[in-house]
């Protein structure tokens, strides 16, 4: 039923050594699967310990501190409501300071020494690999807030982001309705921006589409002058846009400053929400994101939720995609535990199957196959107020595919 297929790197293995001599407390080793081990979890009182991993310092956090202050808004309305079973939520926050062994590090701390009955974080593709054989060795729970690039399921962890059927080929389905021809592709080094454009590629292919070029630069570097200087001699119909965190800023600065627009080459991004777009430095009106939330969603319950989370951070804070799936595997995790009348992992799992919440952007259902989520695709549009203009919508909800086997395009052995 689970299979997580992720190859780790010499340096995330290198990561978990260093992350398993930190374990305080019993929790479950790898092969135990949780049968007869000790959890270190006290719920044995009127509080349970949970953990928010998230990078507030580095590359990431201008992207990852809302999902922090999404977290600690649930936890409030969640505690003011009654708790989990009664008990309050004894948030243990740390901070994954955007680097992939750290977060390795952190969150075994949070498992083992701590004893958290769960952990809420991560974002980059990198960072959730070298938590997945922890949260598994330690036999925990991990609730991860972001879209990724799929080919993976965890007992141990539950996706409350899109996986690629769910954003990526919606977002490729778009560029075709518009009669897209040809596409450049430009990502961030790691895990997720190679995966999805192996994606991408495969799938352009079906479509007819072109891809005409390829960059990538590391996470942490913000110089985009030489890869964008190939868009511009490519001049492709569209720009796939798979870069995460802080050097989003250097390349739409290089973007708009060798003469690309959005009448030119457009932009579609898939990391680029309300809480980042404004920080560009540029004026991103007329480009496009891939997203399954926006804070102009029309609906009451989303109307609630982005007056509760404004009342209490700011009335110029947005609200995004990320933090609303932060925000909704909290209730997730409360639904989970209340539908299996405990907090112990086994029986969470058990139990998991069609839990679903009445979420800011619609309802969403766990698929106790894979640990993902049904959700609906939008393509949204930026327009002056740095807020999304839905434009296109799959309708409904896309039930997830982790493994895309329901593509027959998809070869996951090509290179």
């Amino acid at each position: 039923m689970f299979h997580s297929r992720s190859r780790l790197t010499a340096g995330t293995v290198l990561a978990l050594t260093a992350a398993l001599s930190l374990s305080a407390c019993g929790g479950s080793k790898a092969g135990d699967e949780g049968a007869g081990s000790t959890s270190c979890v006290d719920t044995s009182g009127d509080t349970v310990k949970l953990g928010f991993l998230n990078s507030t310092s580095g590359a990431m956090a201008i992207s990852e501190q809302t999902v922090r202050d999404s977290l600690s808004l649930a936890a409030e309305q969640i505690n003011a409501s009654g708790g989990i079973l009664g008990k309050k939520i004894e948030p243990v926050v740390e901070d994954g300071a955007s680097d992939p062994a750290i977060f390795a590090e952190k969150i075994e701390k949070l498992l083992t020494g701590d004893c958290v009955a769960a952990v809420f974080g991560g974002w980059t593709s990198a960072s959730r690999k070298a938590m997945l054989p922890v949260v598994e060795a330690d036999h925990g729970l991990l609730f991860y807030p972001v879209q990724y690039e799929g080919l993976e399921a965890s007992k141990n962890i539950y996706y409350t982001g899109a996986t690629t059927n769910q954003q990526i080929i919606p977002a490729m389905d778009f560029l075709k309705s518009k009669g897209v021809k040809t596409l450049f592709l430009a990502g961030s080094d790691y895990v997720f921006p190679r995966t999805a454009n192996k994606i991408i590629k495969q799938y352009a292919k079906e479509l007819g589409i072109e891809i005409v070029g390829e960059e990538y630069v590391p996470l942490d570097d913000d110089d985009w002058t030489t890869q964008v200087a190939k868009i511009v001699d490519a001049k492709p119909d569209f720009v796939f846009n798979t870069i995460n965190g802080s050097s989003n800023v250097g390349f739409i600065k290089a973007y708009y400053e060798q003469g690309l627009s959005p009448k030119t080459s457009p932009i579609i991004s898939v990391s680029i929400a309300e809480e980042e777009a404004p920080a560009m430095g540029k004026d991103v009106t007329g480009q496009y994101a891939a997203w399954n939330y926006f804070e102009s969603v029309s609906s009451p319950t989303n109307d609630a939720f982005i007056k509760a989370f404004q009342d209490k951070y700011g009335a110029d804070r947005p609200t995004s995609d990320p933090m609303e799936a932060a925000y909704t595997s909290l209730y997730l995790y409360k639904n989970l535990v209340e539908k299996a009348d405990s907090f112990d992992v086994d029986e969470i799992n058990a139990s998991a199957d069609g839990v679903s919440f009445d979420a800011p952007e619609g309802t969403v259902t766990i698929d106790g196959e894979n640990h993902h989520i049904a959700k609906t695709a939008l393509i949204g549009q930026i327009n002056s107020d740095n807020q999304f203009d839905v434009v296109w919508s799959s309708e409904k909800a896309i039930e997830p595919d982790p493994f895309l086997e329901g593509y027959a395009w998809w070869d996951p052995s090509a290179k």
